[in-house]
Order: structure tokens, then C-alpha cells, then sequence
């Protein structure tokens, strides 16, 4: 296991460890509630921003704007509060940041356009089979 997976080892590593607990926790209701091709990113090390990024393709805008909804309330019972939500207009990119987690949520060819999994191509994507 590397470094990025483990954690970090500077005192922030509970809080590191409970956000991949709720970033996995968040991976596998998106595919619960049918969304395709999840990816989870662990961003630990490399991103100032955050530590994980959550990505997956809904099937439509009503179904993106449920699983926002789903994965808000998940957060809740984690202890990590929706610190906002965004989306676009159309409702093809839906963004659902909890500051550690940030979940992305696409239409599948915006979400070819945009590209995530390349922009952070430096990442460990993280397992989260059951």
C-alpha cells in the first residue's frame, strides 16, 4: 500500500481515513443507485483542494439530481455536511462538495468532455468493491 492510500502521518490522518470511509461508503451507492463507470480518486498529496474525487455517469438529470440527494444524506450520517451543490443549467454536471469529498455527477458525454480521470492522471484510484 502507498503512502496516498494509507493516509497521511501528520495528524490529519483520522480525518483522512474517515473521508475515505465516506468517499467508498458514497462510491458504492452511486452504483446502488445505478450510475456507470464510478471512479474514486484519491487526491491525498497531490490536490490542495480536496482529498477524494467520486465520479460517475447518471442516466439522466432527474436520476443525477436523486443521487445528489442520496449521497447529501449519506454525508449527514457521516458527519460531513454538504458544504455546497452545483450544477449546470441543464443538469448534465452535478457537483456535491463535502470540502474532503467532492462527487461529480455527468451526463456521459459531458463527462467525456471534461475529462476528470485524465486531469488527475497522477492519481490512485481507489478500490471500493464490497
Amino acid at each position: 500500500m502507498t503512502e496516498t492510500q494509507q493516509g497521511s502521518t501528520n495528524g490529519e490522518g483520522q480525518a483522512s481515513e474517515s473521508s475515505l470511509g465516506f468517499a467508498v461508503e458514497a462510491a458504492r451507492l452511486l452504483e446502488d443507485l445505478h450510475c456507470t463507470d464510478v471512479r474514486l480518486l484519491d487526491l491525498r498529496g497531490i490536490s490542495q483542494v480536496c482529498d477524494f474525487i467520486l465520479v460517475g455517469s447518471g442516466t439522466s438529470d432527474r436520476q443525477m439530481r436523486s443521487v445528489a440527494d442520496e449521497v447529501g444524506t449519506l454525508g449527514k450520517s457521516h458527519g460531513a455536511a454538504r458544504f455546497r451543490t452545483n450544477n449546470d443549467p441543464a443538469s448534465t454536471w452535478i457537483v456535491v462538495d463535502f470540502v474532503d469529498v467532492v462527487v461529480h455527477l455527468f451526463e456521459p458525454s459531458r463527462r467525456a468532455y471534461y475529462d476528470l480521470e485524465d486531469l488527475w492522471s497522477d492519481s490512485e484510484v481507489v478500490d471500493f468493491t464490497r
